[in-house]
């Protein structure tokens, strides 16, 4: 497919300039990292594994943020009608998607690298946090982009994306907490972030985690692709 980057950048850009204006989107990167430089420096428990909180809200981090920015930004796109006058003005669906979503990735790893600063990574350890951040960031962003693209407004998109974004989000948390929700978790690419994570430093990533995120990205974009199909805009 051939793809017109100045397309894609100017959608970043503008993708970019709206989401500093739009308070509701710009908390979802904040929230999770300010949440982690705060636990981790004014709350200990004993007993505790080191850096417990960063680990916890990483892979929630990944399951909200990026689902939650993208679903909202296509649905209030789709709703006043300016997806319509992209695609017109000849910004392909790739493009259009490649900006948007470059955009909403790029805010959620300054996050990720707050977190990981937070958590204490270095050298080898410091790329790959950062390195699953950025591949669970991505299936996220397509989850949200199927989302807003079959939502037919904001409402529409904040009724289907919360049930969705509550499952990635939490389900990691709670895994911690019931080995049946933690076997059940698995096949989730919020759990394997957190699995990746939490093994950091001990060579524990299996070809096992690599395909169920692999395989998540997969159904995500397909899921993108049957919306886009059916919602109309092409």
């Amino acid at each position: 497919m051939d793809i017109d980057m100045k397309n894609a950048g100017a959608v970043f850009l503008k993708q970019a300039k709206d989401t500093m204006k739009n308070k509701t989107i710009l908390i979802q990167f904040v929230m999770f990292p300010a949440l982690a430089v705060i636990m981790e420096n004014f709350m200990s428990i004993e007993g505790m594994t080191e850096h417990f909180f960063v680990k916890m809200f990483a892979a929630m981090y990944v399951g909200m943020a990026p689902l939650i920015s993208m679903s909202a930004v296509l649905a209030e796109e789709k709703e006043k009608c300016t997806l319509k006058m992209l695609m017109m003005s000849d910004v392909k669906p790739a493009e259009y998607l490649l900006g948007t979503g470059s955009c909403v990735w790029s805010a959620c790893m300054i996050g990720s690298c707050v977190m990981g600063v937070v958590g204490e990574y270095a050298g080898k350890e410091f790329f790959l946090f950062m390195l699953i951040m950025a591949v669970g960031t991505a299936a996220s962003i397509l989850i949200g982009a199927a989302i807003g693209t079959w939502s037919r407004n904001q409402m529409t998109a904040a009724s289907i994306g919360v049930p969705f974004m509550l499952v990635f989000s939490f389900l990691p948390m709670l895994s911690i907490f019931n080995e049946t929700i933690g076997r059940i978790a698995k096949i989730t690419y919020s759990e394997q972030v957190s699995i990746l994570i939490n093994g950091l430093g001990r060579q524990d990533m299996r070809f096992e985690n690599i395909a169920v995120l692999l395989l998540n990205i997969a159904v995500a974009f397909g899921c993108f692709a049957f919306a886009y199909k059916r919602s109309g805009l092409g």
